[in-house]
């Protein structure tokens, strides 16, 4: 079976493991894991997350109807969940705290994927 059935075919489950994902690395500690740091390298590790969850989910959600207000939903969706998970990091853990220029970064992702994505859809 070709690689693009396949992924086709799992799109949505996909689109929610990527999510899942999301909210464990957002909530567990990364202590002792070491990452290449530079000033605000955590922004475009942000970005770049939400870039790839926004894309994995405007793809599991065919729009056959080509309708806009489905892209506005998932981008309603993921940019709150983004602010969710910002807020719990504040809430539930004691080594990660919720910033404002992380849910810019997210939401940044999130616009750039939707504009990327229709951009190479009108020239499929």
């Amino acid at each position: 079976m070709p690689i693009k059935k396949l992924l086709e075919r799992n799109a949505v489950f996909i689109a929610i493991l990527i999510t899942v994902l999301i909210a464990i690395i957002s909530l567990v500690s990364l202590k002792g894991v070491h990452l290449l740091k530079t000033q605000n390298s955590d922004k475009y590790g942000h970005f770049l997350t939400y870039f790839i969850l926004c894309l994995s989910w405007l793809n599991a959600i065919k729009n056959p109807l080509h309708k806009i207000s489905i892209n506005y939903i998932i981008i309603f969706l993921i940019i709150c969940y983004g602010i969710i998970l910002e807020v719990l990091q504040d809430i539930l853990t004691t080594y990660r705290q919720a910033d404002l220029l992380d849910i810019i970064a997210n939401s940044a992702g999130v616009i750039f994927a939707v504009i990327l994505y229709n951009l190479l859809k009108k020239k499929i």
